[in-house]
């Protein structure tokens, strides 16, 4: 029998990392070549990792959440034949070290079989940790010492909410075993201990995943840019008039649309005259990066949370053309199928709540891009035509710009055009 060591691999160009949000296997599982062994996502992007050989799951080398750089351990599996860890010592002493102490919690097995284990593998145990300290002073690091614990003290660690750094081990070497965790719940439950006892009633949830990516990219773009937003009322009657005539005559055979193409077009008209607005700000380089094509990310809801599908080129694509990509991308998204190029490279975001949209808000630039149109609930509302009030059509347009780069004259201007493009919709087509 021999150690297969699966790594991550390259998982896209310039991904140096990536973070394990799902695994599907478990220490002991028997995985068949091809089987799906977890899932790692970066970019937005979740990426599956299949077993490459029939195995035996030997050890996890991650957690849910956690960041792995590309070519570390990922999984180890127990296989016929020699393996693939010719020259690498550690990971075989740090599995055996691993197997051993899972076996030392199963209490199925006869007390003499759990102490030879223990003690064949004590010795190679203590060689693996003590390697992994000297690695660390080798490198002048003074990096936290990692607590010992088998993965079901682990995971019965996170169901008591114990921080195992807290908990002294009884095992080998400091290992945690269940009875330190015993231990030290006993302790908790005792007045006047000095220990606090977690609030029953609080769910703690990890933020990983999606959610982790969008936490991190709203923060960026928050701290980093200056924002400015243009909140400004948009007469939309002509351009629903004209949507529903085009989709009487056309919605079966070229598909139905909705105004979002129409903002599309209008954001490619008004680009034309303001390229500084089709752009990437590299704050770190102090440059704008001016892109001749028009790349419209969309923000789209998923299960997951939001992601923004980039429809490229949109200015080569005809209005329907433009929502077709924008449908199918949407569906890849919430199907789990949309891939990296399809996630990255935008040049400006429209971002809408649809039917839940408010009259008014102030959409978060999609970092590095210096601007974003927000579009905002349509309604009827009075509207005073110079002799009296007619019910009109009405939606705000809410448009946030990166103030570094962006001056507020250039940002009016900007919405001035999409406001008379889209109170006029006959102007998007004077070229086509």
């Amino acid at each position: 029998m021999g150690l297969f060591v699966i790594s991550l691999s390259d998982v896209g160009e310039g991904v140096a990392e990536a973070e394990l949000v799902e695994w599907h296997v478990a220490v002991g599982d028997t995985v068949s070549e091809d089987q799906l062994l977890g899932v790692v996502m970066t970019d937005k992007a979740a990426v599956e990792i299949p077993s490459s050989v029939l195995g035996k799951v030997m050890k996890l080398c991650c957690e849910v959440g956690d960041v792995v750089a590309v070519g570390s351990d990922l999984i180890h599996l127990e296989v016929d034949g020699e393996g693939n860890t010719a020259g690498r010592t550690d990971s075989v002493e740090q599995t055996v070290s691993t197997t051993a102490n899972l076996s030392e919690n199963q209490t199925d097995e006869p007390k003499q079989k759990r102490d030879a284990l223990k003690s064949n593998t004590h010795s190679k145990s203590q060689t693996a940790d003590l390697r992994s300290s000297d690695r660390n002073i080798q490198q002048g690091g003074t990096a936290k010492q990692k607590v010992l614990a088998a993965p079901s003290v682990r995971q019965r660690a996170r169901e008591l909410g114990v921080e195992l750094s807290t908990v002294s081990g009884s095992g080998p070497i400091g290992r945690i075993v269940h009875a330190d965790l015993d231990k030290f719940t006993e302790r908790r439950a005792q007045p006047g201990n000095g220990v606090k006892t977690p609030d029953a009633s609080i769910n703690i949830v990890k933020v990983v995943g999606m959610r982790r990516k969008i936490a991190e990219k709203m923060a960026l773009s928050k701290s980093r840019i200056p924002h400015i937003t243009i909140v400004e009322e948009v007469d939309v009657q002509y351009l629903e008039d004209l949507r529903e005539e085009l989709n009487e005559k056309h919605a079966q055979v070229r598909g139905k649309l909705t105004v979002l193409p129409f903002v599309m077009k209008s954001i490619i008209e008004a680009v034309r005259e303001q390229p500084e607005l089709n752009a990437l700000y590299d704050d770190e380089a102090g440059t704008v990066a001016q892109h001749a094509g028009v790349h419209i990310g969309v923000a789209t809801q998923t299960p997951n949370g939001l992601v923004v599908p980039v429809v490229r080129h949109s200015e080569m694509n005809s209005l329907w053309e433009n929502a077709s990509a924008v449908v199918n991308l949407a569906q890849a998204c919430r199907d789990g199928s949309a891939g990296r190029d399809e996630l990255t490279g935008s040049t400006m975001t429209i971002t809408s709540l649809g039917p839940l949209g408010a009259v008014a808000t102030t959409p978060i630039i999609n970092h590095p891009e210096v601007a974003i149109v927000g579009i905002n609930k349509m309604m009827i509302r009075p509207f005073w035509d110079g002799q009296q009030f007619v019910p009109r059509k009405m939606m705000n347009l809410s448009c946030s710009f990166d103030h570094r780069v962006i001056d507020g004259y250039d940002a009016a201007v900007f919405v001035q055009k999409l406001k008379s493009l889209l109170e006029k919709p006959a102007m998007l087509f004077l070229e086509d």
